[in-house]
């Protein structure tokens, strides 16, 4: 099954972001944590990797440990960095012998201690090739990209941003995963651009509860996403309770994911950070738990 079928009338796509812990024993309460979270009956679930793909065995292994309790399609994602489209060609043959038919297809950060990215020799250079070929060699599978309602912070304009993203999608991506943001109103902006350029795919919001206010700001500074002043300075209030910072954040969150249903989103996006509780308190809170 296609990511792309969790998304269209009548429906409202969910879906969960993990990371591949580094050790057997974060694998395990990883797979708790999921348990938890396939009370909500999600779509589908992804993966990420490490740096340059420096994970992607222990990216297989979590999706397999997902498959092998859970039937729901899987997603792995990909990116550019530091591989050979032979390279890339291989790990896709190697995920789909694994069960994964789907793809987060991204560019991927510059390596650590690099300013700017570069491809290597027989690599790729955007993300839009990147979903080019995996579309040739795997047609029926399905291709989520990502998207930025704040502007990808390497790209020249808010509207040369979405002209790549046009690309990605012209060149196969079924659907659009937002970056982690904080003010809806970036995310309708974002959607209206996106639809007036001509962007038919599914703009799909990515949310992440802020649990720790340090955790955040490094997260935050990393993407580029802008924490509204209130909430900023709602969650310092509590720089010394973690117990408060962690409430404040779920309440944001939840009144944040109720404004998206409310307004129409296509669907939510969680980044769980190998998590349960803030994500399950949302959903809770929403009343989109479906199971």
């Amino acid at each position: 099954m296609s990511i792309a079928d969790a998304y269209g009338a009548g429906k409202f796509g969910l879906s969960f972001e993990l990371f591949p812990p580094k050790t057997a024993e974060g694998l395990h309460s990883l797979l708790q944590h999921v348990e938890r979270l396939m009370r909500f009956r999600p779509d589908f679930v992804t993966c990420t990797y490490g740096a340059g793909g420096s994970t992607q065995d222990r990216t297989l292994e979590v999706l397999q440990g997902v498959r092998q309790r859970y039937e729901l399609p899987l997603a792995t994602h990909l990116t550019c960095v530091g591989r050979t489209a032979e390279q890339i060609g291989d790990y896709l043959e190697r995920a789909a012998a694994s069960g994964v038919a789907n793809v987060v297809a991204l560019r991927g950060d510059p390596p650590a201690g690099e300013s700017a990215f570069r491809a290597v020799d027989g690599g790729f250079s955007y993300a839009n090739e990147l979903v080019g070929f995996i579309r040739q060699r795997f047609p029926a599978w399905g291709i989520a990209v990502g998207g930025y309602p704040e502007t990808h912070q390497e790209a020249e304009s808010p509207e040369a941003d979405l002209r790549y993203l046009r690309q990605k999608v012209a060149a196969g991506a079924d659907v659009v995963i937002t970056q982690l943001f904080y003010d809806n109103a970036d995310y309708f902006r974002f959607r209206d651009r996106c639809a007036a350029a001509g962007i038919a795919a599914p703009i799909v919001p990515g949310l992440l509860p802020v649990t720790n206010l340090a955790q955040i700001q490094r997260i935050a500074a990393l993407c580029g996403a802008r924490l509204p002043d209130v909430f900023s300075q709602g969650l310092e209030r509590y720089a010394d309770d973690a117990e408060a910072q962690f409430d404040l954040g779920v309440e944001f969150a939840t009144r944040q994911a109720e404004e998206l249903v409310r307004e129409g989103a296509p669907g939510m996006h969680f980044y769980v950070l190998n998590k349960s509780e803030a994500t399950s308190r949302v959903l809770e809170a929403c009343r989109l738990r479906r199971g």
